[in-house]
């Protein structure tokens, strides 16, 4: 996708729910990174998501805004039990080829990083693509939350459905983060912002 066509997501999504972009996703992130990350390790202390630590281990290795964010975003799936491998990858500059790596993605993410991935997630990420129906149609984008906005435009640019297997995920990003029709959310997604708003008090 061209910065042209990347331009026209940006702006089809403004048209469609009047909000910036990337400033509503990076504003709604900031805002609940500090309540996402210790709901995250209250679910590592109880047992019940111990695959978290992997995530919560990297920002003890480097804990920049950036990490958290990034922490927070890719946690989601791992927090709401749902099945991530067909939506967001990760791609070593040096690993398979593309053929490879986009077999089964229908929507999502793939995030580029140099050398093997010895974390839950790369600290060092050179490139993230949007990937739609097995093709990149976007890259370049120079971080994970960008990319996870910029997915969130061309879900809605192409009138795309949510992955099946992450639909609580992109539900919470939609309603909770982006506060897009935040009066609509289901039970489980409304049971933890209320849980996230607690953290905050």
């Amino acid at each position: 996708m061209s910065s042209s066509r990347s331009g026209n997501l940006y702006a089809e999504f403004s048209r469609i729910v009047t909000k910036d972009l990337l400033k509503s996703l990076l504003e709604g992130l900031d805002a609940m990174v500090p309540s996402l990350l210790e709901a995250y390790k209250a679910a590592v202390a109880s047992g019940r998501r111990l695959a978290m630590s992997g995530v919560l281990q990297c920002l003890q290795k480097e804990d920049t805004n950036q990490n958290r964010r990034t922490a927070a975003l890719l946690g989601l799936p791992i927090f709401f039990a749902e099945d991530s491998s067909n939506v967001i990858r990760m791609c070593d500059a040096h690993g398979e080829t593309l053929d490879v790596i986009l077999k089964g993605m229908q929507v999502g993410l793939l995030i580029g990083h140099e050398g093997p991935l010895l974390d839950s997630f790369p600290l060092e990420v050179f490139n993230v693509a949007v990937v739609v129906e097995e093709k990149i149609i976007l890259h370049d984008l120079r971080d994970v939350p960008t990319g996870f906005a910029m997915l969130m435009g061309a879900i809605y640019y192409l009138n795309l459905e949510y992955p099946r297997n992450m639909k609580y995920s992109f539900e919470f990003l939609q309603k909770v983060i982006m506060t897009i029709k935040p009066d609509q959310c289901s039970a489980r997604i409304h049971g933890l912002r209320n849980k996230l708003l607690r953290y905050h008090l």
